[in-house]
Order: C-alpha cells, then structure tokens, then sequence
C-alpha cells in the first residue's frame, strides 16, 4: 500500500483503526502496524470537545505510509527503538515523548504495537 493512511486507537475493539487518507473509511482492525514518513496529528476542536465533555472521540491519529501490517511482520521487529510516545488529551496538546515529554509531530519511522503502545525511531 503506497496511500497513506491514517491510524488511530480503537478503545472499544482493543486495536488500531486504520483509516483510508481519501475516503476517510476505516479499512482494517490490526493488533499491530508500521508507518513511515508519519504525521502526529491532533484536531485541536476534537481535544476542545472532549475537555469540555469528559468523552474521548476520535481526534488524533499517526498519518502515513503503512510499512508493515501484523502479518508481514518479522523478527526485525521483535525489539522496539527506545523512544515511546504518547497523547493524553487531558494533558498535552500534541503527542510527546514520555520522558521528556518534548511535543513530536512527525516521525520516519513509526511503530504502532500490540500493547497500545507507539515508539519513534
């Protein structure tokens, strides 16, 4: 797949929703997902709405080119780079790094686990 996509956290189902970038129709449910040449993206009115009602709605999500699906995936990928990021919109107003939480927003490789957890390289 060479569009991008975008791929957001699905709470309900316990995976990553992966949106199609053009139709905005969510294509696939994977436990795991690879993207590279990434956008952190953060719809500022989304992360309005939910702090002004204590709901969470989809308004962040990693924008890119996927590299890898579950499948696909190897032992190269057994060992995650180091640097974990995050969104909690009751926090900040872009993802950031956890230990510093310095705001990233772009990323070349970007790596979406099983765990919910995302680590940039």
């Amino acid at each position: 797949m060479t569009d991008k996509v975008e791929v957001y956290r699905n709470l309900h189902k316990n995976c990553w929703s992966v949106r199609d970038n053009k139709t905005g129709r969510v294509v696939q449910h994977l436990d795991e997902i690879h993207l590279r040449d990434a956008d952190l993206v953060v719809r500022p009115g989304g992360r309005e709405k939910v702090l002004r009602e204590k709901r969470k709605n989809v308004h962040a999500f990693a924008k890119g080119q996927v590299t890898a699906w579950l499948s696909q995936l190897s032992e190269e990928y057994e060992a995650y780079p180091t640097k974990q990021i995050v969104y909690n919109p009751y926090l900040y107003d872009s993802f950031v790094y956890v230990t510093s939480k310095t705001p990233i927003f772009h990323a070349e490789r970007l790596y979406l686990t099983k765990k919910g957890e995302v680590y940039v390289n």
